[in-house]
């Protein structure tokens, strides 16, 4: 006995597959679009069916709400398992990108920039004090020679430091402290929603790539409701399944969610939207500006310059960089492991900076980590600690070299650098600078921590 596999013939003019190609796979292929793209139409007039049913429930005709709502259930599944969610347009209400390079292993931020000459440090640490040939910041600091790359930033008032940073929730644990630093909070405070999720919220509407996250996972900062990105590359973003058939499914994809008046087209059709720009960046190796080279944590950084550049409006992007867990060999002068570390962050920013041209004057780069480290030195390296430091690279012009609150190292916290600048109230002032949002948008990205405003711009 025959069965019917589908209702759509093969070709509605050549029912006989081998006439569609020469080759029986190409013809079986060509077949296979041919079905997919009947069936969408198919679907499509059942949806302005609907649509014909719902306007008519409107009217007291005698549909009910719950006939629409089920017909498109299948379609709004289809949807959301082939895109990533994206509910807005290209348009965006906010301007300007603001980059959270978080460094997993705890900095030791004494030995990124510390006070000049410190009595406190000599004694602490005499083997992990900043070398000769440090650059010079304000009020009396230095910073390491492994930020070279990024002096000419330094000079243009556009690279700053925010010493002694922390608060009272974060652990000496790496998994706590790190999770509450990406969360705003500690996980019971913000129902294990992202900082950088609930800023998405303020910045209006935007394209499938206004939160991206470069990287295999998600990171807690994006975790949430507004449909982040996870991506290795730009090549990556692109609909699952066999290479052969996708050409044919976005083709039927998009005639089934054109034109039916429903939510979810706007959905789908944007998700489409970010497929096409993604293809269109990946479909010719990326080029960078003259001289620039992207190496080591470089490359990371090259794909947010291949989507900022070619237009795909990112708002709030990450980048993950471990290796800063020094208990032992730290090495804070060149040569040394966690100089090296700093020289290929600091020569990545310069690279992406550079790349970005006049771009780079809507961009804000700031990178923190878990925590700080403690003063004293082990012999070699430091342990746990509390009060790290937040840089900042901004296209905006700051408000000096040394930011936020500093009162010396008199009084250590059983050792540690104290908490002078409250760790959310950077990454507010941050956000609030990049975007202009006001302290009650500000406030509502952190539960139960009142916002107060510091000066970090100009």
């Amino acid at each position: 006995m025959e069965k019917t596999v589908h209702s759509f013939p093969l070709h509605p003019e050549c029912p006989d597959v081998r006439r569609l190609a020469d080759h029986p796979a190409e013809a079986l292929l060509r077949a296979e679009a041919d079905i997919v793209a009947a069936e969408s139409a198919a679907e499509a007039d059942r949806y302005r069916r609907l649509e014909d049913l719902e306007e008519a429930q409107q009217d007291g005709r005698g549909v009910t709400r719950r006939t629409f709502v089920a017909g498109a259930a299948a379609a709004t599944a289809l949807a959301t398992a082939q895109f990533v969610t994206t509910s807005a347009s290209f348009a965006a209400t906010r301007t300007g990108t603001l980059i959270h390079v978080f460094l997993y292993g705890g900095l030791d931020g004494l030995s990124l920039v510390a006070p000049d000459n410190d009595p406190v440090l000599a004694r602490a640490r005499p083997d992990l004090l900043l070398g000769n040939d440090s650059l010079a910041l304000g009020r009396g600091f230095k910073l390491t020679s492994a930020f070279q790359p990024l002096e000419q930033w330094l000079k243009a008032g556009q690279l700053g430091f925010i010493p002694a940073v922390s608060d009272e929730r974060l652990s000496r644990s790496h998994f706590q402290a790190a999770d509450a630093c990406n969360l705003g909070g500690l996980p019971n405070e913000t129902g294990g929603r992202g900082w950088l999720d609930s800023l998405v919220d303020a910045l209006g509407k935007g394209t499938a790539f206004r939160s991206v996250g470069i990287g295999s996972t998600l990171p807690r900062s994006l975790v949430g409701t507004n449909g982040a990105l996870s991506i290795n590359n730009v090549g990556s973003l692109r609909l699952n399944g066999d290479e052969k058939y996708r050409a044919a499914t976005e083709k039927a994809i998009r005639g089934l969610f054109t034109g039916i008046n429903h939510p979810v087209q706007e959905a789908v059709l944007d998700g489409m939207g970010a497929l096409a720009t993604a293809q269109r960046l990946a479909a010719k190796p990326y080029q960078p500006a003259v001289g620039v080279k992207y190496e080591g944590v470089g490359s990371a950084f090259q794909q947010l310059a291949q989507l900022i550049k070619g237009g795909a409006n990112v708002r709030v992007a990450t980048v993950g960089m471990g290796g800063y867990d020094t208990h032992e060999n730290q090495g804070t002068r060149d040569g040394g492991q966690l100089h090296r570390r700093l020289n290929e962050l600091a020569t990545a920013m310069a690279a992406f900076f550079t790349d970005l041209g006049d771009r780079a004057a809507d961009v804000t780069v700031m990178v923190s980590s878990e925590f700080g480290r403690r003063v004293a030195s082990n012999s070699g390296g430091t342990d746990h600690g509390h009060g790290g430091v937040v840089t900042l690279l901004s296209g905006r012009k700051l408000a000096g070299s040394l930011l936020g609150t500093w009162n010396g190292l008199n009084d250590l916290d059983s050792g540690d650098v104290p908490e002078y600048n409250n760790m959310f109230n950077v990454y507010g002032s941050v956000a609030q600078g990049r975007f202009g949002l006001t302290n009650a948008e500000v406030d509502k990205i952190f539960p139960r921590q009142k916002y107060t405003p510091m000066k970090l711009y100009a």
